[in-house]
């Protein structure tokens, strides 16, 4: 009896799905980090392809999409260091990426060494910290070779920003809190990316339901 295309399809998924249950545990890894650099990098593209820089979009009155460019760490912190003529701060920074990035892959390597001992949730959010990384390095390496608005050159391209998340406005916001206080004056009005959410969300996780693993 013939195959329609939706039992194709199935069967199809279906080996796929075998096939990966196979995988190693370092290959799952390394898909899945890939599949959420895929995500962050998709995001940052079609963000930039589809609004204009400085560009705000209300989507929901508690969540925004703003096109940024963040010239260094995650949520707008930059180091402020050049001559104006080379940024070298963010050089720095990028090079400081790298090494994490490589301690990062390390200290996964060292974890699955370590076999069942170390519980799923902290390799989980390892690779969501190297995802994330590895997402924003992708920017700081190459947007400054290929997207010609910004035309910075190799290892100090702009990081692309897009969510915001305006709670409430803090009027009276005392000064040494400032850094609390972003866009439009929002309480928490930061902007940042999927590849700083990665991370962000990570760290949390870790600290509540791990803390005792680390210690």
């Amino acid at each position: 009896m013939p195959e329609d295309g939706t039992t194709t399809l199935l069967r199809t998924i279906l080996l796929n799905t075998m096939k990966l249950a196979h995988l190693s545990r370092g290959h799952k890894i390394a898909l899945w980090t890939f599949l959420l650099i895929a995500i962050d990098q998709l995001v940052k593209i079609l963000v930039h392809t589809n609004m204009e820089l400085g560009e705000r979009i209300e989507v929901f009155s508690w969540f925004n999409l703003c096109y940024v460019e963040n010239p260094g760490f995650a949520f707008g912190m930059q180091l402020g260091w050049g001559d104006g003529a080379v940024d070298w701060g963010k050089i720095a920074l990028s090079i400081f990426r790298l090494v994490m990035i490589g301690a990062i892959i390390y200290g996964i390597r060292y974890l699955l060494r370590k076999g069942d001992e170390v519980p799923k949730g902290v390799i989980a959010g390892a690779v969501l910290i190297l995802a994330g990384a590895i997402g924003n390095m992708i920017d700081s390496m190459f947007y400054g070779l290929f997207i010609e608005s910004q035309g910075t050159g190799f290892l100090t391209g702009k990081v692309i920003d897009m969510i915001h998340l305006p709670l409430f406005k803090w009027e009276n916001c005392p000064s040494w809190l400032d850094f609390l206080v972003g866009y439009d004056g929002y309480f928490f009005g930061a902007i940042f990316n999927v590849a700083d959410a990665y991370i962000s969300v990570a760290v949390v996780y870790l600290a509540i339901f791990h803390y005792k693993f680390f210690k």
